[in-house]
Formats: structure tokens, sequence, C-alpha cells
């Protein structure tokens, strides 16, 4: 009887990549087929388009993407793009690369050693606040964080030139998220769990404004609860983060719907 996996492939007829690449990377391929499922899952995909990339362990900056062509709910662990920071593609594969993705991607992996992963979306409620002149508001307990780790990056036009690589990099600085304006939301982190749990919080908090925005006059936190929710917030990160809890259960979640994405 044929196992989900082995479904997958023959559906999108795609050799499997695992015995021709290292533990490491399979298991990196794995995560990031699983973020992709979980973004369509939660309603985050563009049709083909925004992408989500990861860098490959042990390597000069090569990193990882989908495909042009597949929607998130099919990418798969061996249809991932692997490619260096030049665009070159470094494995054989049916598919190619976006170079609207490769630009943005890119430049984040070479700049930031902790941008192991970068996810960057086109949701309504994430544009919505990027169109907003006042941006992101920490409105509730879950928006203060995401708000206090958020840069912004002025809309350009579509992202395929280089040149924009230097002030997409130099306005996000050291922040772990990006609101592009007119354009979409963007996450960087050590991992994909990271990465992951990150957007998953930026993105409820823009809809959570826009659907309060949208009842009436906003109730905001005082300064002083602001803060102290960003002191004890500090202090537990990490506690209960993504990799140890949040990640594995997600995964469990993905396997009971459909394991294909380990494919």
């Amino acid at each position: 009887m044929a196992l989900p996996e082995d479904m997958a492939l023959k559906e999108l007829n795609i050799e499997s990549v695992r015995d021709r690449v290292s533990a490491e990377e399979w298991e990196t391929r794995v995560n990031l087929a699983a973020a992709y499922r979980l973004a369509a899952h939660y309603g985050w995909d563009d049709l083909i388009y925004t992408h989500i990339s990861a860098r490959v362990p042990n390597s000069d900056h090569h990193f990882l993407m989908n495909p042009l062509g597949l929607l998130f709910e099919e990418i798969t662990a061996s249809s991932l793009v692997k490619v260096d920071l030049e665009g070159n593609i470094l494995m054989d594969t049916p598919f190619i690369a976006n170079k609207a993705g490769f630009v943005i991607h890119s430049a984040l992996h070479a700049a930031r050693e902790d941008a192991m992963c970068v996810m960057h979306l086109h949701t309504d409620y994430g544009i919505a606040v990027s169109n907003l002149e006042g941006g992101l508001k920490p409105t509730c307990q879950s928006a203060i964080f995401p708000w206090a780790l958020t840069a912004y990056h002025e809309f350009e036009g579509l992202a395929v030139r280089d040149d924009e690589k230097e002030r997409l990099v130099a306005d996000m600085g050291d922040k772990q998220a990006l609101i592009l304006r007119n354009h979409g939301t963007l996450t960087v982190g050590r991992s994909i769990a990271k990465a992951f749990e990150a957007m998953y919080f930026l993105e409820r908090a823009c809809k959570i404004q826009i659907l309060s925005e949208a009842a009436g006059k906003l109730h905001m936190p005082p300064r002083e609860a602001i803060d102290n929710t960003l002191r004890d917030l500090r202090a537990v990160a990490g506690a209960n983060g993504a990799d140890l809890l949040v990640w594995p259960a997600l995964l469990r979640k993905l396997d009971r719907m459909d394991p294909g994405f380990r494919a």
C-alpha cells in the first residue's frame, strides 16, 4: 500500500532527494515544507506567490525556497529548490525559483547570521496594517511583543532589483519582524519554528487591530502596562519556546491532516 509521502511525490512527478542530501538538510527540508503547509492551513498563502526560505545547515549561505508554480499546500521536502546567494540553482530540479522571492530572502540570509529562516507573506490583514499611516499598534496583550519587534520598509515596487537589498536590510536592522509598506509582512528566526511563531503572532496582531478599529474607537493599554508586558515576556522567553513545544505540536497536527509534506 502506497504511503501518503509516496503518493505526494507521484502526483507531482517529483523524485525524492532524501538520499542525496545530508540528514541535517533533510530535516530542514521537512520543517520548511511543514511551514508552507501550515501557512496554507491558516490561510496565509497567496496562490503561488510569497515565500518562506531556510538556510541549509553547514553550507555557504545556501538556502531552500519554494519552486515557482506550486501551491503552498503542495510543497514537499523534495520539491524545495536549493540556491546560493547569486540565485544559482544547486541541485537538479524540474522547477525554477522566483526572482522576487530571491531578492528579499537572499538579502536577509546574507546580512543576518541569525536569519536561518525568512518568512514573507501577503495576507489581507497584514497588507491592511502595512497601508495604515501609524502601522502596527500594541492594541492588546498578544500584539505588544510583535509591535516591539517590528520595523518598516517603504514600498519601492516589485522586489526584483538588487539595489533594494541594502535599504531593506538597513530598515530591518536587528528586528525580528518587518512590515513592508503597501506590501505585506516578514519575519526572521534562528529556526523555522521561531520564524513561524513570530509570524503567527504578527499576523494575529494585524488581524486583531483591523477588527478592533472596524468595531469602534480603540482602548489602548496604558504605557506602564505595555512596559510591564515586555519585561515579563522577555523574562520568560525561551522557557516554553517554539522549538521545544509549539513546533512539535504543529508537526503532529500536520501528520494527522496530511503527512505528504514529508516526501
